[in-house]
């Protein structure tokens, strides 16, 4: 994974809530003194988020962690790293992003792009997601397919996106984009596959390796892992989907 479980969920959950939200005042305590109260009981970082512990117990489940001991596990094996560029950093990025889009846009299977885009447009119901930058490109294809007639669904939070994958039917389309393919690793894959036997899922990813059998279809691209890389790679890979898409119009 690129981010560790605890940023994901946290940070996820931050783009979601409203400013004065219960949810939005625990993650922003919790991500500002995380090194304070891994320690803390429950009772005690209740109290430290001046809220009960019903709300903190809640606040838990709806990132979609189990319960508080989860969470103290994730708070202290968390690790938060960033790639950093060199002194010449306006060149150095301008060179990085662009070899990493041409990598990604050169490896492309197009028939793949091309069933992806025919189950676009067969399937009445159409959801796509993915997690804090991931999501972007999930906006992405939301947008641009609305100016194509196209209309589909997305979530900011991740548990509000897994709530509406566990709820999919037949009839529905998910469609993930995850740079390392990691998507569901955030989220117990126990009773996942026979929870998600329903709805079709494809996956936009940069990785070969092998994926939850949940996952029915997937577009892959050449990747070099990075930080600085994927969020240029996924939008590309989106904008390369739309075009085809458009073509079938």
């Amino acid at each position: 994974m690129i981010y560790d479980k605890l940023p994901v969920v946290f940070l996820s959950a931050l783009a979601a809530e409203k400013k004065d939200s219960t949810n939005r005042i625990i993650a922003e305590y919790i991500l500002s003194h995380q090194d304070e109260i891994q320690n803390l009981s429950i009772k005690e970082l209740a109290a430290q988020c001046h809220v009960g512990t019903g709300s903190l117990s809640r606040f838990v489940r709806d990132i979609g962690l189990n319960d508080f001991a989860e969470l103290k596990v994730l708070l202290n094996d968390t690790s938060y790293r960033f790639e950093k560029a060199g002194e010449n950093i306006i060149d150095e990025q301008a060179d990085h992003i662009s070899s990493a889009v041409r990598q990604a846009l050169s490896s492309l299977n197009r028939e793949k792009i091309l069933r992806l885009c025919r189950d676009i447009h067969d399937y009445e119901h159409v959801y796509a997601c993915g997690m804090l930058k991931a999501q972007n490109a999930a906006t992405d294809l939301q947008v641009d397919l609305r100016m194509l007639g196209k209309q589909i669904q997305t979530n900011v939070a991740y548990a509000d996106q897994m709530e509406h994958i566990l709820q999919a039917g037949r009839k529905d389309l998910i469609i993930i984009f995850s740079y390392t393919g990691s998507y569901f690793e955030y989220r117990s894959l126990r009773n996942l596959e026979k929870q998600l036997a329903l709805p079709k899922i494809w996956m936009i990813c940069g990785t070969d390796k092998n994926l939850p059998s949940l996952i029915n279809d997937c577009v892959r691209f050449a990747s070099d892992g990075s930080q600085r890389s994927h969020p240029y790679q996924l939008e590309a890979v989106e904008s390369v989907i739309v075009q085809e898409y458009a073509r079938l119009q």
